[in-house]
């Protein structure tokens, strides 16, 4: 066996890819997949007036407004059947785990297997349904108090309008689904990777033009590709990091043998919570600043205007609550999705232990303890990825997509589809390995 994995790692190259027709067909139906996506960004709601529209949008895309219209892809910004994109559903999601800490029915559901995650999953899909609805009415709303956005106002269009953003929410909750279990890499990380990858091209476009106007300096885009290429270093290093515990089990018997006691790691990354931290801060510390961009001055008011000025893009108040936020949700989502006292109970039913500390309650507290210390760490490091970018935006006016949520987004969804698709090369190469064992075998 050991013979055969050496081997199996030496031969994997691009040449094992030819072969692979699974892998082939799975990647195929994932570009086939965010093609049609692509395609939806841009299909007009009814009733719009393009160029009204697209006036209004100037105004507003500094707020949340912008943040969603990156995540859609441009699909905001043309107010295309896409517009929400899959927003509802991760925020479903997210609704529906914080609900499984608190709620002991929905808890018992997750610890029933596949078949209570089935159930979960369900009642996600009815959240999205709910959230979107609220989101498209509003949206309807709003584009109806726009000036001219709207050729015909009125209880049709809001339905039409409503109806058609609740559809296209929908088809990419089942179009992310049919990629994670046909395609390749997770469906939903992928519609939100390929939203932002597609308004790159413009973004860097749009930098260049800046520079040859001599609105921005050589020098200034220089750093911004130096800083770029750092903050990518820095990403793909950390998410890869890990802190590794050390789990022994002890010698068994089965009937007559004896089996000797081996030794594993129980991984803990560095960064659990992944991108979600970034993604609800930016969201939260937006809405001063869209609510105050959809109103009237008279509405607005004065505090109103006063917390959108403290709070805009390189003000010392905003990076502060920006750098609070991140922090919290790194904490909070890390408490949610890793249960240090199920991963004891576990240990404890196979008889693992972590060697020095005693099984059960008390390795609970010490997973706990660790797991703590290493989210500092990459709460911090989340802190300075997102930080550094917001720096040179609010100095330079870079375009928004050289964000750190963006470029967080786009390495993490990378690096994990580029791991699937080793794992798929491995798992081919490894089944023409034995079955060439077998026919080996079979010919002495």
């Amino acid at each position: 066996m050991a013979s055969a994995a050496e081997q199996l790692a030496a031969n994997l190259n691009f040449s094992a890819f030819a072969k692979a027709e699974e892998l082939k067909k799975r990647i195929w139906f994932t570009l086939g997949a965010l093609l049609v996506y692509r395609f939806g960004t841009y299909v007009p709601l009814p009733g719009i007036n393009p160029e009204a529209l697209a006036q209004a949008f100037g105004q507003a895309q500094q707020g949340i407004v912008g943040l969603f219209n990156m995540f859609s892809g441009g699909a905001v910004g043309r107010m295309a059947i896409f517009a929400l994109g899959i927003m509802p559903y991760i925020s479903a999601s997210i609704i529906i785990q914080l609900m499984t800490s608190v709620v002991p029915s929905l808890e018992q559901l997750r610890k029933e297997g596949e078949q209570g995650r089935k159930v979960i999953n369900q009642y996600t899909r009815y959240g999205t349904v709910i959230l979107a609805t609220f989101q498209a009415y509003g949206i309807a709303v709003a584009l109806e108090g726009a000036a001219n956005v709207v050729e015909d106002p009125g209880l049709f269009f809001r339905l039409s309008a409503v109806i058609t953003l609740v559809g296209g929410t929908m088809f990419l909750m089942w179009l992310g689904e049919q990629i994670t279990s046909r395609g390749i890499g997770n469906g939903i990380s992928l519609i939100i990777f390929s939203g932002i990858v597609a308004g790159l091209p413009t973004a860097i476009a749009s930098t260049l033009e800046l520079g040859r106007q001599g609105a921005l300096a050589t020098p200034i885009i220089l750093a911004v590709i130096i800083l770029a290429v750092l903050v990518i270093g820095l990403i793909v290093f950390m998410e890869r990091a890990q802190r590794r515990l050390l789990i022994q089990y002890p010698k068994r018997q089965m009937g007559n043998r004896m089996f000797e006691g081996n030794t594993s790691f129980l991984p803990l990354k560095l960064n659990t919570a992944g991108v979600i931290p970034p993604i609800f801060a930016s969201s939260l510390l937006l809405v001063p600043a869209t609510v105050s961009g959809f109103s009237s001055p008279d509405a607005a008011g004065g505090i109103l205007t006063t917390i959108t000025a403290l709070l805009g893009h390189g003000q010392p108040l905003y990076m502060l609550f920006y750098a609070g936020l991140i922090v919290f949700f790194c904490f909070f989502y890390t408490a949610i999705v890793f249960n240090p006292s199920d991963t004891a109970d576990n240990l404890k039913r196979h008889g693992g232990f972590i060697p020095g500390i005693r099984p059960g309650e008390r390795t609970a507290h010490y997973i706990d303890y660790v797991l703590t210390r290493i989210t500092v760490l990459g709460a911090a490091y989340i802190v300075l990825v997102c930080l550094l970018p917001e720096f040179l935006i609010s100095a330079t006016g870079v375009p928004f997509y050289f964000g750190g949520t963006s470029l967080l987004i786009v390495v993490s969804v990378t690096m994990d589809t580029v791991s699937q698709v080793q794992g798929h090369l491995l798992a081919h190469q490894y089944e023409g390995l034995v079955k060439k064992a077998k026919l080996r075998g079979r010919r002495r």
